[in-house]
């Protein structure tokens, strides 16, 4: 027996195992949006610029419904061992708090954070106001009468009201559509009176002159919309919430071994600095993050905790 398990030994420190062996077969990768949407654009055109980097197919699967959530519980519920990876959006660092699943970002290793995008506030061509502090102050004197297109609570127009009020004091009359391009549309056509919406989702509108965006949660100006101010040039107190923005990423469980989390992040950084898929985050209004490791969980951290915070101040979350 003593001599078997002397033969082991030298076997196991003469043919280590190296992360460059991940990985052995085709890897799944799970979407939890649908089809034709922002998350299942990015990722698949990011897998599909890191198949060649692994040499192994990244089979593409689409698991909707619950906000996203039945994808990150199938992926959740398969092993840790690397080969299936939830390709996901910001929502899942929300669940807990709006009580969508038991389970968050907290449960996942994020490998390769692909950028997020800047959401702006929009108005028809047509509306009376012309900037943000109109729509607020309008909303005081009518609290609860100014209607706002959204996609219901979790959507990223639902988190943005409670960012709101918790700066700037404004409440709306909150009208739910099934989609964000339907509370765009909603805009557009005078059944609402804004909306907020992603750059990338409405910036053909605003260049073909169909909708006019008063200001954008960033920092700093978008190089696509020249002249067109910042939320903190008016209401400097947002500035405590920035970064923020949708987000899109590559996960796995957490408790995947180190050397296939190692690899992936190495080939997914590969493929996320390939000039024609940056190309494409540019058309799509996506800023590029590139993260990994310390730095993606950091980001994320921050993000969650941010709009936690202010779901919790405004009250949403009662």
């Amino acid at each position: 027996m003593k001599k078997v398990l002397t033969l082991f030994l030298i076997l196991a420190l003469t043919f280590p195992v190296y992360a460059d062996e991940f990985p052995e077969h085709d890897l799944n990768g799970i979407i939890q949006w649908g089809q034709g949407g922002v998350t299942d654009v990015l990722t698949r055109a990011l897998c599909e610029a890191a198949q060649p980097y692994f040499g192994k197919n990244i089979k593409i699967q689409n698991i909707t419904g619950n906000t996203g959530a039945n994808g990150l519980e199938y992926v959740y519920n398969q092993p840790a061992d690397g080969y299936t990876l939830l390709l996901g959006a910001e929502n899942p660092a929300l669940y807990k708090a709006l009580r969508i699943s038991e389970y968050t970002y907290e449960e996942f290793e994020c490998v390769y954070l692909i950028g997020d995008v800047t959401a702006g506030v929009i108005v028809s061509p047509s509306s009376k106001y012309f900037t943000f502090s109109d729509i607020v102050a309008d909303a005081k004197v009518n609290p609860g009468k100014i209607k706002y297109a959204m996609t219901g609570r979790g959507g990223l127009q639902w988190v943005m009201a409670a960012f709101v009020k918790d700066v700037t004091g404004a409440t709306f009359e909150q009208v739910a559509y099934p989609d964000n391009n339907a509370a765009k549309q909603a805009v557009l056509n005078g059944e609402c009176d804004f909306s907020i919406c992603l750059l990338q989702q409405c910036i053909d509108d605003y260049n073909n002159g169909n909708l006019k965006v008063l200001c954008i949660f960033s920092a700093a100006e978008a190089s696509s919309l020249p002249g067109v101010p910042t939320v903190i040039e008016e209401y400097p107190g947002f500035l405590k919430y920035f970064p923020w923005g949708a987000f899109y990423g590559v996960f796995v469980r957490k408790g995947t071994p180190l050397e296939a989390i190692e690899k992936l992040s190495e080939e997914f950084s590969k493929a996320g600095a390939d000039e024609n898929f940056k190309k494409m985050l540019t058309g799509y209004e996506v800023n590029f993050l590139g993260y990994t490791g310390k730095e993606a969980a950091r980001y994320i951290g921050n993000w969650s905790g941010n709009t936690i915070d202010a779901l919790i101040t405004s009250g949403a979350l009662e």
